[in-house]
Protein backbone atom coordinates (compact mmCIF):
# COMPACT_ATOMS: atom_id res chain seq x y z
CA UNK A 1 0.00 0.00 0.00
CA UNK A 2 1.18 3.65 -0.38
CA UNK A 3 -0.39 6.53 1.26
CA UNK A 4 -0.22 9.97 -1.20
CA UNK A 5 -0.52 13.18 -0.04
CA UNK A 6 -0.96 16.46 -2.19
CA UNK A 7 1.40 18.90 -1.33
CA UNK A 8 1.31 21.64 -3.71
CA UNK A 9 -1.50 23.26 -5.68
CA UNK A 10 -2.32 21.80 -9.65
CA UNK A 11 -4.13 24.79 -10.41
CA UNK A 12 -1.15 26.62 -12.29
CA UNK A 13 -0.22 23.02 -14.10
CA UNK A 14 -1.21 21.80 -17.37
CA UNK A 15 -4.59 20.07 -17.86
CA UNK A 16 -3.06 16.56 -17.86
CA UNK A 17 -0.82 17.22 -15.03
CA UNK A 18 -4.78 18.74 -13.00
CA UNK A 19 -6.73 15.55 -14.89
CA UNK A 20 -4.18 12.94 -13.31
CA UNK A 21 -4.37 14.76 -9.67
CA UNK A 22 -8.19 14.75 -9.88
CA UNK A 23 -8.15 11.04 -10.95
CA UNK A 24 -6.31 10.14 -7.36
CA UNK A 25 -8.80 12.08 -5.50
CA UNK A 26 -6.80 14.74 -4.43
CA UNK A 27 -8.82 17.91 -4.26
CA UNK A 28 -7.17 19.96 -1.27
CA UNK A 29 -3.55 20.63 -0.31
CA UNK A 30 -2.85 18.33 2.39
CA UNK A 31 -5.53 16.06 1.44
CA UNK A 32 -4.44 12.04 1.27
CA UNK A 33 -5.54 8.69 0.16
CA UNK A 34 -4.30 5.50 0.42
CA UNK A 35 -3.77 2.90 -2.40
CA UNK A 36 -2.17 -0.31 -3.73
CA UNK A 37 0.48 -0.76 -5.85
CA UNK A 38 -0.57 -1.29 -8.96
CA UNK A 39 0.81 -0.33 -11.95
CA UNK A 40 -1.52 2.44 -13.17
CA UNK A 41 -0.98 3.99 -9.76
CA UNK A 42 2.53 4.31 -9.59
CA UNK A 43 2.43 5.50 -12.80
CA UNK A 44 0.14 8.13 -12.08
CA UNK A 45 1.97 8.94 -8.64
CA UNK A 46 5.07 9.25 -11.11
CA UNK A 47 3.80 11.65 -13.22
CA UNK A 48 2.65 14.25 -10.69
CA UNK A 49 5.39 13.08 -7.86
CA UNK A 50 6.58 16.64 -7.62
CA UNK A 51 3.09 18.11 -6.14
CA UNK A 52 3.08 14.65 -3.67
CA UNK A 53 4.16 13.18 -0.93
CA UNK A 54 4.97 9.56 -0.40
CA UNK A 55 5.20 6.95 1.73
CA UNK A 56 4.27 3.42 2.40
CA UNK A 57 1.81 2.55 4.60
CA UNK A 58 1.82 -1.65 5.84
CA UNK A 59 1.56 -4.67 3.21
Amino acid sequence: MIKVTLVKSASNEVKTVKATVEALGLKKIGQSKTFEETPAVLGQVNKVGYLLKTEKVGE
